[in-house]
């Protein structure tokens, strides 16, 4: 039988280079940022501190969503990582605010000319974090985990915070004191690029809350599997929702009408074991037995 496992050991694995990687990258840039005195690089690092509290938060979130069902969890604790998403995406958007708030209170301040190391820094952060979204967009995709994806999009929107203070932080080098606000202005690009993340993380969380009906391909895939097992005539109603990496199916197939009680029980448990089997992201399957009449059309739902 398949098991998610996998598909959690991979997330958590992504998930953990990407904690490793904001923090050294945060507390570098928070040094050079008070050195440097860049309040764009201090408010990039404090995105990137606040990325690695969202990926322990992430961490904890697919180490509880693989507890078995309980008593009080009967379907299990996978829903646990939207929730995580969205207290996560609160925080980003407090976050954003505070600096954006800063940011406006130090414009026309005078600042020091940073010195070039400070640029090399901000470079290096676009080349780390570009790349961090490469690999977490396909850890997403492969794994379905929208924490993971969440986190790609989130190392794609530092990428061009950092190339944002790369600018600024350039600006101000090399064009004098006179361009001091650029420091500023990439410090409001950063809190945008935050907001506009910390936003898009809290829909999908939320809306994954909302029980949505799974992508159609996945769904179809899924009526194909259920339709090639010996008995069934036909899938009346088929509902997948996602919870986590994992879904769960509820389904209504259609068996002969004349057909005992202990036949159809034994075609609606292959029905869920092919399921099981054959995707490894499917958690449980509620099958629903209705009698086929061959003169009655089938409405899919």
């Amino acid at each position: 039988m398949a098991s998610a496992k996998p598909l959690y050991h991979e997330a958590m694995r992504a998930t953990l280079v990407g904690l490793c990687v904001n923090l050294i990258l945060g507390l570098v840039k928070l040094v050079a940022g008070l050195i440097g005195g860049s309040f764009a690089l201090i408010s990039d690092a404090v995105n990137s501190l606040g990325d690695t509290l969202s990926s322990i938060v992430t961490l904890a979130a697919l180490w509880y969503a693989q507890l078995p069902a309980d008593d009080e969890h009967p379907y299990g604790h996978t829903r646990v990582e939207a929730v995580a998403g969205a207290y996560v995406a609160v925080l980003i958007v407090i976050t954003a605010m505070y600096v954006g708030g800063e940011a406006f209170a130090r414009f026309g301040n005078e600042i020091l000319v940073p010195p070039v190391w400070t640029l090399w820094i901000a470079g290096a952060n676009v080349l780390i974090k570009e790349a961090l979204y490469w690999y977490n967009r396909a850890i997403g995709l492969r794994t379905g985990s929208i924490a993971i994806a969440a986190s790609a999009w989130d190392h794609r929107s530092d990428a061009l915070c950092s190339l944002a203070v790369l600018v600024g932080l350039s600006l101000v080098r090399w064009a004098g004191p006179s361009f001091a606000w650029a420091d500023s202005a990439a410090a409001l690009v950063v809190v945008i690029a935050i907001l506009w993340s910390g936003g898009r993380l809290l829909v999908r969380s939320t809306g994954e809350l909302l029980d949505p009906q799974a992508d159609a391909t996945f769904v179809e895939q899924i009526r194909g599997v259920a339709k090639s097992v010996a008995g069934v005539r036909a899938v009346e109603t088929l509902w997948v929702r996602k919870t986590g990496i994992e879904y769960f199916v509820d389904i209504h197939i259609q068996v002969d009408a004349q057909m005992s009680v202990e036949a159809g029980h034994r075609i609606g448990h292959q029905v869920k074991h092919e399921l099981v089997s054959t995707f490894d992201r499917v958690k449980d399957v509620m099958v629903h037995l209705e009698p086929y009449y061959p003169d009655v059309p089938v409405t899919v739902d």
